[in-house]
């Protein structure tokens, strides 16, 4: 945590002008205050008193981070963790960074100025060094996602496990030739991983990959549907793919069929999370225990919050769903 000496010495100015600005005193010039104030900002500097007076607060109020409510995997795991908080008289705010870094600091204020108890992060937008700071103001509880830097609760899966997982379940179909298709990998560390496992299994079972299977920045149901036309235009096509998200599949099942392809003969699709959308239109899926997550997370938050120790990681499991797409 930043102290006074920090501030005076990120400002340039002794640490008895830095007293006397953090003291209101009067006659200390308006260039040397600016200086100080930005250090201090900086720093995220909190004057001692005022630190004090803001831990003994308590709002009875966690914020949840998720990147996107629209996707049914937050909005299910956010219902879930706010039935569980509620149990123990919480209640949520939920902050959407939109997968945005600015965004994401913005919302990490309230636990600095003490609005929430406790942060709950389900997506990770800055490097844990800019986030790391903020755990001094209260507790921080990764959910979904993870980062190796941060010592902190976190409830994850291993996504190397499930990229192998869907993708082994293609190559036992007798799918040959598969593409790969997820989101950012520049942003998201589980992209990474699972593309890890989908590669292990590949190699494993003596596959090669075209460079033009590997599609990236899909996250939506119409993602899905631009990410088929890609593979709709190609001299070399894939016969099946994996996904990153049930939406993506979904969107690529659509036009699929749209386009007079019949799935799993002509495309195999699987997805991922095992949402509500993915039994309805009868995806393959792999399926993430959403609801073990969210209560997991919740109670470990609880823990931290009444000063507790809580575990600093929690594995869980992965469960291939196999349905008419494969």
């Amino acid at each position: 945590m930043a102290t006074i000496h920090d501030v005076a010495k990120l400002a340039g100015i002794s640490r008895t002008t830095v007293s006397r600005v953090l003291n209101c005193h009067p006659y200390v010039a308006e260039e040397k205050k600016r200086k100080i104030l930005k250090a201090m900002k900086q720093l995220n500097y909190v004057p001692n008193s005022s630190a004090q007076r803001l831990r003994k607060v308590k709002t009875d109020t966690i914020a949840v981070f998720v990147p996107r409510i629209t996707n049914p995997f937050f909005s299910h795991l956010v219902e879930v963790m706010e039935k569980e908080a509620a149990k123990y008289g919480y209640k949520l705010i939920l902050c959407q960074t939109h997968y945005n870094k600015e965004q994401e600091g913005k919302f990490l204020d309230l636990l600095k100025t003490k609005q929430v108890d406790g942060v709950i992060l389900t997506s990770i937008e800055n490097e844990w060094k800019h986030i790391k700071p903020y755990v001094n103001d209260g507790p921080i509880v990764i959910c979904n996602e993870y980062d190796d830097e941060a010592h902190v609760p976190s409830i994850f899966l291993n996504q190397v496990e499930g990229g192998y997982l869907g993708t082994k379940h293609l190559i036992d179909c007798g799918y040959k030739r598969i593409a790969y298709c997820a989101g950012s990998e520049r942003r998201s560390r589980l992209t990474r991983d699972r593309r890890k496992g989908f590669k292990t299994a590949m190699r494993e079972a003596e596959l090669a990959v075209d460079k033009d299977w590997y599609l990236f920045n899909a996250i939506s149901i119409e993602d899905g549907k631009n990410v088929f036309q890609r593979i709709k235009s190609l001299k070399n096509r894939p016969d099946a793919i994996f996904t990153g998200s049930d939406e993506v599949a979904a969107g690529l099942l659509k036009a699929a069929k749209d386009s007079g392809w019949r799935v799993p003969e002509d495309l195999a699709i699987i997805g991922f999370d095992n949402q509500p959308l993915a039994e309805l239109l009868g995806l393959s899926t792999v399926k993430q225990p959403i609801e073990d997550m969210a209560r997991h997370t919740m109670q470990e938050m609880i823990c931290a919050i009444n000063g507790k120790v809580p575990k600093e990681s929690t594995n869980l499991s992965f469960q291939l769903i196999q349905r008419s797409t494969t």
